[in-house]
């Protein structure tokens, strides 16, 4: 089993250190961290620094690991640790809190950021189970918010929900990601305030419709269409299924064997005559400007709720050829989303703990905080999705709680490396 240390570590040191923190140098090499702070402009500017951008790099990600540990245990933790790798001087001595927040200003947001946007990849393989549909990577969007220390400066920055009375006790930051749906790991994100201006999901997923892959089958919940960001989406080349609300009129085209039927989405902004015309000549087989329509496929089917009534749902797709997607494939697939929620589950959950507000009191570090979770909730997902192939099985079946778990845990029984 890859348990992910560096290639030139020695062998000796707490156990739980070699799982945990080896697991992030795997996923997050020390040569791409160091590219990043040099990229960035984050060198040190000491020789003798006793917290280097380097370390503070992996402690944005030990913080998400030890959640529980306040700055100088987990400062602690990392040191001794990259000390026995021979990465600095074994006579380093552990910081004070005050010195750690200065260490993390220092660094900012943006090398963590970059690294992410470098490092996270889908990690899935064809021979994992649930990674693919036909020739498409299954991959979902979906948002979360997390609660941030009440300060000024995170209120101006992030927003509070609510108003007066009824207004929240902290403010909140929203998050939007991109994640692959067989292994979980999110391999892109954009964070942004919970209330004012650019605050909603499809604000945020605006800005990472670019970084789609033309092999993906990307997977999103109603609160994300409109004309304009389907058509930015679909113009990357990747596949979309995407459920739609009840008020969108979609226009019949023709019915399909399969139970689905061609539609066109028509820009808003065009109605009266205009509409119709387009209507008609979609109807006809004519090729449509796709700055005002595009063609779509739709698929309806019903599901039971809890109270035993039915709810009607639909979803569209860029997929026009039948026998790759039929309309049974498809609805099947949509609801692969909801392993987008279990991805946003474990990084607020079992990572950060339920309820925990962030550590951070200033904006920028409570983006490099949410970066350095992100990070380590990648390299967990990377190494579940790992063992999962290697072993021919769902990486559902592997827990993320526990695998977490493991890697807190100060073992000394090899039995107990994960998974």
């Amino acid at each position: 089993m890859i348990i992910g240390v560096m290639d030139d570590v020695v062998v000796g040191g707490r156990l739980s250190d070699w799982i945990s923190l080896g697991l992030l140098t795997s996923s997050v090499p020390r040569d791409v961290v160091d590219e990043v702070v040099a990229a960035t402009g984050r060198q040190a500017r000491r020789s003798d620094g006793t917290l280097p951008p380097r370390m503070m790099v992996y402690y944005a990600m030990a913080l998400a690991l030890f959640a529980d540990d306040d700055y100088e245990e987990v400062a602690a933790r990392l040191g001794e640790t990259l000390a026995s790798w021979g990465c600095w001087d074994r006579e380093w001595t552990v910081p004070t809190s005050s010195g750690i927040t200065q260490a993390r200003a220092r660094l900012g947001v943006e090398p963590v950021k970059e690294l992410f946007e470098r490092v996270a990849v889908p990690v899935a393989e064809q021979l994992t189970r649930g990674a693919f549909v036909g020739p498409w990577r299954l991959m979902a969007i979906d948002g979360f918010d997390w609660d941030v220390p009440d300060t000024q400066a995170n209120v101006e920055a992030f927003g509070r929900p609510g108003s007066g009375a009824a207004a929240s006790a902290f403010p909140k930051v929203r998050v939007v990601t991109i994640s692959e749906c067989a292994s979980h790991a999110m391999v892109a994100a954009r964070i942004g305030p919970y209330a004012g201006t650019g605050s909603g999901e499809q604000s945020l997923a605006r800005e990472l419709y670019p970084r789609l892959e033309p092999d993906w089958l990307l997977i999103a919940d109603r609160n994300f269409y409109n004309f304009a960001d389907w058509c930015a989406a679909a113009d990357t080349g990747a596949a979309l299924l995407w459920r739609i609300k009840a008020d969108l009129r979609l226009p019949l085209l023709r019915l399909e064997p399969d139970g689905s039927y061609l539609s066109v989405l028509i820009d808003p902004a065009v109605r009266g005559r205009r509409r119709e015309r387009l209507i008609a000549a979609a109807k006809a087989g004519a090729e449509l400007d796709p700055a005002q329509a595009r063609y779509a496929r739709a698929v309806e089917y019903t599901v039971p709720d809890r109270d035993g009534e039915s709810e009607l749902i639909c979803v569209l797709t860029t997929i026009l050829d039948i026998p790759t997607a039929p309309a049974q494939t498809l609805a099947e697939t949509y609801h692969e989303r909801w392993q987008h929620e279990g991805a946003n589950d474990q990084i607020k959950t079992h990572l950060r703990g339920p309820g925990r507000v962030l550590r951070s009191k200033s904006p920028d570090m409570v983006r490099q905080e949410i970066y350095g979770y992100l990070l380590t909730h990648y390299a967990v997902a990377a190494l579940i999705c790992r063992a999962a192939t290697e072993a021919d099985i769902d990486p559902d079946r592997i827990k993320f709680k526990r695998t977490v778990r493991i890697l807190r845990r100060r073992a000394t029984d090899p039995a107990a490396f994960p998974p």
